[in-house]
């Protein structure tokens, strides 16, 4: 496919909602940098874990800056409350992805976008993530059911929608959205309990609209980054070198959605793709589930990384 992206310096990853949040780590590296408990020398700064993700991600070229949002947050506040302890000046931000239309991704978006203060600015996301009537299914009688995710809340937030289903470029060709995601390994099904209705059948719902976006980094490769990689992270990882044309990866962050029944025969089949993969660094976050993310710090102990809320990861 090939479709051109550019080349930056750097990416700078920091995590608005993770699942996990431990403020006394004192693990800072040249790439990791962990959130303080600080105001001024008090220890009295908090910062929130919820169950879900939201990112602030900075790409530097050339001695420039320019911001993007990718993904909101599980509740209406978190994410919002997270970026104002963080100090995180979103004001930047000239554009906005959405991995997939569940709550844990969208539920914040709202407060966001009013930190950011600019009218009608661009959403990009995938059509299906306004399909409507998704649950879990519990049992035949028992269904947990999503909140909508609709053109008008979104509209209501004050962006203006541009729905993809195909790649689509990003902040003049240095992000790539990659819209829907092929589904080829044999390990990679997605969730049985995961059901939406349409036109009164209950069907399984493949979350078409699970995307990921993806950067290059001079001389290192791409970083890819995923919200819950409904699709498969591997079908993830493979498509954006089919898209890029470029085949080496820096690193792999995200949502690995390895957790659960489901998911039990898919953790080491997965780690093993991903050595597979050779990326410099792995980094598992917000779904992947902790027996996965033990797995894969097991298996691949040079390359793990442990992400949690206000960590910002810097890969140059």
């Amino acid at each position: 496919m090939g479709l051109t992206i550019n080349e930056v310096e750097k990416v700078d990853i920091l995590t608005l909602q993770d699942n996990y949040i431990d403020l006394v780590s004192q693990d800072n590296t040249e790439i990791i940098q962990r959130a303080m408990p600080l105001i001024g020398t008090e220890i009295k700064n908090s910062v929130l874990a919820e169950h879900g993700f939201a990112s602030l991600v900075t790409i530097t070229n050339q001695g420039g800056m320019r911001s993007m949002l990718f993904d909101f947050g599980f509740s209406e506040n978190g994410a919002a409350f997270n970026a104002e302890a963080l100090s995180a000046d979103l004001t930047t931000i000239e554009v906005l992805a959405l991995s997939h239309g569940h709550l844990d991704h969208v539920g914040g978006i709202e407060k966001l976008v009013k930190k950011i203060g600019k009218d009608n600015i661009e959403l990009v996301l995938h059509p299906a993530a306004f399909r409507s009537l998704r649950y879990v299914k519990v049992t035949e009688d028992f269904k947990v059911h999503f909140p909508p995710f609709t053109r008008e809340k979104a509209q209501a937030a004050g962006v203006a929608l541009i729905e993809s289903e195909e790649p689509y470029p990003l902040l003049d060709n240095t992000v790539i959205f990659l819209g829907e995601i092929p589904r080829h390994t044999d390990f990679e099904k997605g969730s049985s309990n995961l059901c939406y209705e349409e036109n009164g059948e209950e069907k399984q719902d493949p979350i078409n609209d699970d995307s990921a976006i993806v950067f290059n980094v001079k001389d290192k490769g791409l970083v890819i980054l995923s919200g819950c990689a409904h699709a498969g992270i591997i079908n993830t990882a493979r498509y954006a070198q089919v898209v890029t044309g470029i085949d080496t990866i820096y690193a792999i962050m995200g949502g690995f959605h390895l957790t659960g029944a489901d998911f039990d025969s898919v953790v080491k089949p997965t780690s093993e793709a991903l050595e597979n993969l050779d990326p410099d660094y792995v980094v598992p976050t917000h779904c992947t589930g902790r027996e996965a993310i033990m797995h894969i710090e097991k298996e691949m102990p040079d390359k793990f990384l442990l992400n949690m809320a206000g960590t910002k990861l810097t890969f140059s």
